[in-house]
């Protein structure tokens, strides 16, 4: 047989001593007796006796839960209600509308007027503690998540500011436009996404009769990507890879770079597109991984890409990559790209495609350098109708004279 176990009363839990009421009613004696009750719960009490006093302090003071008479002076309770939902600073505040008439249809306006809850004037003892609860704890949540949504506004700031800040660094990497050796004039025009990319393009000189210049693009975006594509740019620099070998050789240059770069625990890797350009020969070698932008616009107009099928860097630690070897004549023009301007979506999600890319660029064939990648990168922008593209979006020309 089981011992008789003695009744309990339900457990309350009382609200935290910190807590601020806001009291509005115009009877004195009515709101004096509230008040009383509310301070012996352990509350912070502010009164007012209208609804445009009330008003105010709710402004002031932000208390945690108001407790609003329907029919006061100045402004009635569903007014103020109303008043307090279109002001973003307040809208969020509890308020328990208290009537002495809690027939449905009032309730219903009450509640659509903006009130949280409603309490009655004869409201037992009980009842006040029970609502005055519930609408702290209300309280208290909207403001848990008031604060979470405020750490990250500012969370989300950081993190804008940070990828400015390395967005910055990243065009610091970008070369110097203009004539980089006798007869080679180089340009280039860049369009970063909203999203941190990891697109990189350089061009500098080898030694006094070569240039090495390449485009690269680190899968994903972010912070990440951009820190390992500025770290191959280093890498990629003309004293650092002396160290490795002794001529500008493309397919040599990328064999070292798959080695040094293999591919991450998260699967990210590289695309690159290397060319070395004997000024003395007037011939350019080219090796790329993965990477298929890139072309020849000769003096005459025609197009030839300048690409050929290998995997990214990292896939396989023991590739090996061909070089391939052209003829560069007064007038050609070498233009590498990032996939970002090619494959921009228009509205409809067709991509603005090699075709068209080449297309625009014939239109443009008779215009300096220094123009015609802007006009293309305008055209990219008509076709995606905005003008930031989801990609990082790179041109880098270069123009042989005679």
């Amino acid at each position: 047989m089981k011992p008789d176990i003695p009744a309990t009363a339900p457990a309350t839990h009382a609200p935290p001593s910190t807590a601020t009421i806001l009291l509005v009613d115009d009877e004195p004696v009515s709101r004096l007796s509230m008040a009383a009750r509310l301070k012996r719960m352990g509350l912070r009490v502010l009164e007012a006796s209208n609804g445009k006093d009330g008003l105010e302090i709710l402004r002031r003071e932000r208390p945690d839960l108001t407790i609003l008479d329907w029919i006061i002076p100045e402004m009635d309770g569903p007014t103020v209600c109303e008043q307090v939902r279109l002001d973003p600073d307040i809208l969020s505040s509890q308020i328990i509308l208290m009537t002495s008439h809690d027939q449905p249809e009032q309730i219903a306006e009450g509640l659509a007027r903006g009130a949280d809850d409603f309490l009655s004037k004869s409201a037992s003892k009980q009842e006040i503690l029970a609502r005055v609860q519930s609408g702290l704890r209300a309280a208290s949540l909207l403001q848990s998540i008031e604060r979470t949504r405020d750490q990250l506004r500012e969370k989300q700031e950081q993190l804008e500011a940070e990828l400015r800040s390395a967005a910055k660094y990243m065009q610091s990497l970008l070369p110097v436009a203009g004539e980089i050796a006798p007869g080679i004039q180089m340009s280039w025009t860049y369009r970063p996404s909203l999203a941190l990319g990891g697109d990189l393009f350089h061009c500098t000189q080898w030694s006094d009769q070569s240039i090495l210049f390449y485009m690269l693009d680190a899968s994903g975006h972010g912070v990440a990507p951009a820190l390992r594509a500025a770290s191959l740019s280093t890498f990629l620099r003309p004293d650092n890879l002396r160290h490795y070998m002794t001529t500008c050789n493309p397919a040599d240059m990328l064999a070292e770079a798959n080695h040094q770069y293999p591919l991450t625990e998260d699967g990210s890797y590289f695309t690159i597109w290397v060319g070395c350009y004997d000024c003395r020969t007037r011939l350019l070698s080219y090796s790329t991984a993965g990477h298929g932008g890139a072309l020849i616009q000769r003096r005459i107009g025609t197009v030839e890409w300048l690409t050929h099928a290998h995997l990214p860097l990292g896939f396989e630690p023991d590739s090996t990559y061909e070089s391939v070897t052209i003829e560069i004549e007064p007038g050609d023009r070498v233009l590498l790209m990032s996939d970002g301007i090619y494959e921009a979506p228009a509205a409809t999600g067709e991509i603005w495609g090699p075709q068209r890319l080449t297309a625009a660029l014939e239109t443009h064939r008779t215009s300096p350098l220094g123009t015609v990648l802007p006009s293309l990168m305008a055209e990219a922008e008509r076709w995606h109708g905005a003008p930031i593209f989801p990609d990082d979006a790179a041109l880098l020309g270069l123009e042989f004279r005679s």
